[in-house]
């Protein structure tokens, strides 16, 4: 059975949203490493229609200057949990509605093939751990306080909670901590 692997990056006050703007003082070539072999143990992404459209927007303009992480990301399968989207633009993407997502992403998990990434933690990854189908967490947590953020720009949720366990740490070259965490049985 394939794993779903959600890859979080965040900030020590809990920011989530729009990591472009306090990440990149943190990139080295150890992240690149540990991200160039998340993404090539998988061939698929899952995600929410904003994570979608971000990435679908971002990533075949990159795809020249990130080489084979680009090629890979743009020409893997793409599912993105939708009401308001009917079709996808990125590559090779299957829409699923909200109320079918529990069972498509149960059946994905259920085909052969490799992992399944799943980037940031919004409404998508909560159902996912809501519904014990989430097999991996694993955060980027960079040395930054961000300062500010709305609610939704935060990693909690009010009404949501979840219990882990911490399946190994690593801290990279550049300080960010790499901790990787899977669901508490029982």
């Amino acid at each position: 059975m394939r794993k779903i692997i959600s890859s979080t990056y965040i900030s020590l006050d809990g920011v989530i949203e729009n990591p472009q703007n306090w990440t990149m003082d943190h990139a080295g070539e150890e992240s690149g490493t540990y991200e160039h072999e998340l993404l090539f143990s998988c061939d698929a992404v899952l995600a929410g229609r904003e994570t979608y459209l971000g990435f679908g927007e971002a990533w075949p303009a990159m795809e020249a200057e990130t080489g084979d992480y680009g090629v890979r990301i743009n020409k893997m399968d793409h599912y993105v949990v939708s009401d308001s989207l009917e079709k996808g633009d990125w590559g090779n993407t299957t829409v699923i509605k909200r109320d079918d997502a529990v069972a498509e992403i149960r059946r994905l998990k259920e085909q052969d093939g490799q992992d399944i990434v799943q980037f940031g933690f919004g409404d998508v990854t909560r159902t996912l751990v809501e519904n014990g189908l989430l097999d991996e967490l694993r955060l980027w947590i960079y040395p930054v306080l961000v300062g500010s953020g709305e609610p939704a720009d935060l990693l909690t949720k009010a009404g949501f909670s979840a219990t882990f366990e911490t399946a190994g740490t690593k801290v990279l070259d550049t300080g960010v901590i790499l901790a990787t965490f899977v669901p508490k049985k029982g």
